[in-house]
């Protein structure tokens, strides 16, 4: 298989983890009746909610959390691969959370997982002053998901800030590469789609990049603007309006291999992350 259609799911996920749940599975179940074999949805899919306290009693294992049931269930009703672009999960050995990503495959299992490696700890002049590492512990490893649909390298975010990790996917094999995100509207307007694009032109790789919009029930006002980016840096899908909404678009992988060859900049240099394959 070389192509298929992938899409993107944008959300304005609240405080309520199951009226997120309900929102995100409704935006799939459209997605899934317009063709798209892989689904993503954004960072912290379940749960935006950035007041101090107030976030953490709702965020449980990944054993007994709600969300991950759920998606698991409904991939496997709709026989779709679907990337939930983050959630936020307990640890077993550590104080601190896991801002998590999940491939689930078609027939509900979790496939592969990933923890974000670069915590957001930044003042970017929005009011807001965000210190991601005082409640969440870094990814250990980049990843990369071997499937019949192609190969999936999984980011989240600001990871998007560090070369390095897409290089490094796009070296182990990625055909495509996930950044689920909830870019800050300050961030967004600023960097957001030289980001994805140049991520996507450096690797030669398909970008899908899921987001959030809009203004949040915590106050939090993030950018949207999901993408989906070609190997040769074109935008093939853009979610414009600052609303939830699913776009898809139809890729070809050869793609990757033609873009690759026009510019062999993979070649040179090596790799700075592990990553770990899973298949």
């Amino acid at each position: 298989m070389t192509e298929l259609r992938l899409a993107c799911i944008q959300m304005r996920s609240g405080v309520d983890v199951a009226a997120n749940i309900e929102a995100a599975s409704a935006l799939i179940r459209i997605a899934a009746d317009q063709g798209a074999q892989l689904i993503a949805t954004p960072e912290m899919t379940s749960l935006v909610d950035i007041r101090p306290g107030l976030a953490r009693p709702k965020i449980v294992d990944e054993a007994t959390d709600p969300a991950l049931a759920a998606f698991r269930a409904l991939a496997g009703q709709l026989q779709v691969w679907l990337l939930i672009g983050s959630l936020a999960v307990t640890l077993d050995t550590e104080t601190r959370l896991a801002n998590r990503s999940f491939l689930i495959a078609p027939n509900g299992d979790v496939h592969a997982r990933y923890d974000k490696i670069h915590m957001f700890d930044v003042e970017v002049g929005d009011g807001q002053n965000y210190r991601e590492s005082k409640s969440y512990a870094p990814g250990p490893a980049a990843v990369l998901a071997q499937t019949p649909l192609g190969h999936v390298g999984m980011t989240i975010c600001y990871d998007l800030r560090f070369a390095a990790l897409y290089r490094a996917l796009a070296l182990a094999g990625a055909q495509i590469i996930s950044c689920p995100a909830a870019f800050t509207e300050t961030t967004g307007k600023a960097h957001w789609h030289t980001l994805v694009r140049a991520r996507a032109i450096e690797t030669g790789s398909f970008l899908i990049a899921p987001a959030q919009t809009g203004q949040h029930e915590d106050g939090r006002r993030t950018y949207g603007h999901s993408l989906i980016v070609s190997p040769w840096g074109d935008i093939l899908a853009e979610a414009a309006e600052d609303k939830p909404a699913v776009i898809t678009a139809k890729i070809d992988l050869s793609d990757v291999d033609k873009a690759r060859r026009r510019i062999p900049s993979l070649n040179a240099g090596s790799a700075d992350y592990a990553v770990k394959t899973l298949r």
